[in-house]
């Protein structure tokens, strides 16, 4: 695969795989991470009601997105890839720029979209990652980024 810069037309080659295995245990870890610390800032801020359930609510009720948000989104412009990304040796590239890095609007993307890329256990992320030349799911697919494996 091939990377041509639009504005000097620089060309880079650029190796993709499926990375179905790293790619599971990434947003296993992130998604844990984030689930759990979801859950930690429900049971401690919430408010219980008759059932023993836990809410947020009013602008307490934005903590779970901007957690979810930071996580993501935050860590990927900063980074470059999300804690579990990182820990799995896997970075997600732009697919339109030689510098590779995402911007925010891909990256919001990408993840915008993660819900259904995990449904059923990410089968459908699976079913498009192994059937896209350049291995993407479907987030990537809408964010025209995808992910390598880097060697540290």
């Amino acid at each position: 695969m091939t990377i041509t810069e639009l504005n000097t037309n620089e060309t880079i080659e650029i190796k993709t795989a499926t990375n179905i295995r790293r790619r599971f245990l990434a947003a296993f870890i992130d998604y844990g991470i984030i689930n759990t610390k979801c859950y930690l800032i429900i049971t401690v801020f919430g408010t219980p009601d008759e059932n023993g359930n836990f809410h947020l609510s009013g602008w307490s009720a934005l903590i779970p997105f901007l957690v979810w948000a930071f996580w993501t989104i935050g860590l990927e412009q900063y980074f470059g890839a999300t804690l579990g990304n990182s820990i799995v040796n896997l970075k997600p590239i732009s697919l339109y720029n030689s510098r590779l890095r995402l911007t925010f609007s891909q990256s919001l993307k990408r993840h915008l979209l993660d819900p259904i890329d995990m449904f059923f256990f990410g089968l459908i992320a699976y079913l498009i990652i192994k059937n896209t030349e350049k291995n993407q799911r479907l987030g990537d697919l809408w964010a025209n980024t995808t992910v390598i494996k880097i060697n540290n």
